[in-house]
């Protein structure tokens, strides 16, 4: 009988390990890269919340709170006012604004809001005349601005009067008189306001802003409505701009929200205004505006540098004059050509000769006098080509003027080069009124509709233009828009295209009256850039609200989250590259293995042996040799 003998110590071991060799072997090569990518994308996202938790600022929400006016508590104790009064040349109009207490987060500026009456109007009254009229007769400056400073005390809570910031601003009227009228004017007004109101008040509140600052405060105004110096995630074309100020040679960028340039036409002077991403840009110093929105130095969020340039005279009432100097000056060469016939002629007719205009609809006489007092006619043709091709002596008005620093824009006045594949633009008054008031295309500017247009009216003879007019199919146009219409749609097209070199086929311009159902002042950019330290109290406090635990370090440990994109990739290209050798390794064991009979558990004497196998006895003593 067989004896039969047992490896109890190997049967033991295997028994151990029969668990998790039979579940491992279950496990196929794919079943085990998905469970370790999974895991890996697990730890990641740990990663990432940890990071956010105590690493982030806190996300603010920033949706504006609605606060509903009431008579006697106002907008409430926690909401904050504002009164910009612009003193300009043909009378002061006074603006009312509030904001809610700041977030406390450094990349959030104040929320300011221009106040509405119950019946959702602006709160703005203006009077006439300008500031300006009180040069000879200061001590009246302050029962000048008295109307207006009642007219806004009487939305703003009695008890949050004395905490009301109050700005004076005065522009082109004021800078026309001396500066020793202007600080008699400022003096007074610095004197009896408090008398009169608890409103906060500083002699820095109290100023003559150049054409340039106002320039700045447009630009701000339009840009802050339009929600370009936010941080959130709604969508926004982004730029990449050099941070201003650094003093290394290596050029140093920073991301944020792309900007939109301002163009604004008066009926004196005209401005344009756009952001420079690039620092080392060679502009002329004093056409750049660098300033910071934000209440900390180095906030480079909210640092800016701006090209804003105005140009006087360059509005278009002054255009216009300035072209019917330059018909007349015209005319009056021709006139040597019949000296010698003046005498036999009625002064009547010598002084009352009749002039063709092109700028004019066909039929319409315009009356006119030269600088000697002299009355001429102005006779339509309603000609828009040749009328544009009159203009464009205009742009370049003073000939001794040359350019400061090329390439030039109008009048000798360098402009940077515009990147206009990218660049978006906003244009205000004599734009939004040309495209808007007759021909009713107002919004985004397209140069082959708006010259259509301009041509049929121009060619319409006047007797039509003024039926339609006294039916009222225009009632957002005056009789002055009526008779002007065709000069002023010329001088635009003159101005955009051949003055400031904005191309035929741009399509990023837009002109507009309101933007969010908002009329939009340089009031609040003066305002907002004038009030952007206040909020400096909400964010010490926020910072101790959410300062981390001590022992996580304040700087973040990702700085950009496209690193754990990156790392991601990574790892997975690793195990996918790893598995890949496994399959090879796996393959070449096989090649080299041969199949053999397996051995049973039982142990068999010589005389046992099964048949078919074939065994060679080897000695001891073999064995150890």
């Amino acid at each position: 009988m067989a004896r039969i003998y047992f490896n109890i110590p190997q049967c033991l071991h295997n028994v151990r390990h029969i668990g998790w060799q039979s579940a491992l072997q279950r496990w196929t090569t794919r079943q085990i890269a998905i469970v370790t990518v999974c895991s890996f994308i697990i730890l990641v996202i740990i990663f990432v919340i940890l990071e956010t938790v105590f690493l982030s600022q806190p996300v603010i929400n920033k949706s504006h709170e609605k606060h509903v006016f009431d008579k006697n508590k106002g907008l409430g104790p926690a909401v904050h006012y504002g009164i910009v009064i612009d003193c300009g040349s043909s009378g002061s109009q006074v603006f009312l604004y509030f904001w809610p207490p700041h977030s406390g987060n450094t990349q959030d500026l104040l929320n300011i809001q221009q106040f509405m009456d119950k019946d959702g109007k602006p709160v703005i009254k203006k009077i006439k005349p300008g500031l300006d009229t009180f040069k000879d007769n200061p001590e009246a400056a302050s029962d000048y601005i008295k109307p207006l400073l009642q007219y806004v005390a009487g939305y703003i809570p009695k008890d949050q009067q004395k905490e009301t910031l109050l700005f004076i601003l005065a522009t082109a009227g004021m800078r026309m008189i001396s500066e020793t009228s202007q600080k008699a004017i400022f003096q007074n007004l610095y004197k009896e306001i408090p008398k009169l109101y608890p409103f906060v008040i500083s002699e820095s509140n109290l100023e003559v802003i150049s054409g340039k600052q106002e320039g700045v405060y447009a630009w701000i105004a339009v840009n802050y409505v339009l929600h370009k110096f936010d941080h959130g995630v709604e969508e926004h074309p982004l730029v990449a701009v050099e941070v201003p100020g650094n003093t290394n040679k290596e050029k140093k960028t920073h991301v944020r929200r792309r900007t939109v340039g301002m163009l604004d036409m008066g009926g004196g002077s005209m401005q344009i205004a756009f952001e420079i991403t690039s620092k080392y840009s060679n502009i002329p110093k004093h056409r750049v505006a660098e300033f910071n929105l934000g209440c900390q130095n180095n906030d480079i969020d909210h640092t800016y540098r701006v090209y804003v340039t105005t140009f006087l005279g360059f509005g278009a009432n002054e255009a216009r004059e300035r072209y019917e100097e330059q018909v007349l000056l015209s005319k009056a060469h021709q006139k040597d050509l019949a000296t010698t016939n003046t005498s036999s002629i009625p002064i009547i007719q010598r002084t009352h000769p009749n002039i063709s205009d092109p700028c004019l609809p066909v039929g319409l006489t315009q009356e006119v006098k030269d600088a000697e007092g002299h009355t001429h006619f102005l006779h339509g043709l309603g000609d828009y080509e040749a009328c544009r091709t009159s203009l464009v002596g205009l742009i370049n008005w003073n000939s001794s003027v040359i350019c400061e620093q090329a390439p030039c824009s109008m009048n000798g006045v360098h402009q940077p080069i515009i990147s206009f594949h990218n660049s978006e633009f906003y244009a205000f008054s004599e734009f939004w009124y040309t495209m808007d008031d007759v021909y009713r295309i107002g919004g985004k500017y397209n140069n082959e509709k708006f010259d259509y247009e301009a041509k049929k009216f121009c060619s319409t003879r006047w007797s039509t233009l003024q039926s339609w007019y006294d039916d009222k199919l225009f009632p957002r146009a005056d009789e002055s828009r009526f008779r002007f219409q065709c000069f002023k749609s010329a001088w635009m097209s003159t101005v955009l295209h051949k003055g400031l070199k904005f191309p035929h086929s741009y399509k990023m311009l837009r002109s507009v009256h309101l933007i969010n159902k908002r009329e939009v002042q340089w009031t609040l950019g003066a305002l907002l850039h004038r009030t952007r330290y206040l909020p400096l109290r909400e964010i010490n406090n926020f910072e101790n609200r959410h300062s981390p635990p001590p022992w996580i370090k304040k700087t973040r440990f990702v700085d950009n989250e496209y690193v754990i994109v990156v790392c991601f990739v990574i790892v997975f290209v690793a195990i996918v590259l790893y598995l890949k050798h496994l399959k090879i390794c796996q393959s070449k064991k096989l090649e080299k293995l041969h199949h053999v009979p397996s051995m049973s558990y039982f142990m068999v004497e010589e005389d046992q042996i099964e048949q078919g196998l074939n065994y060679v006895m080897v000695s001891k003593a073999d064995l150890e040799q």
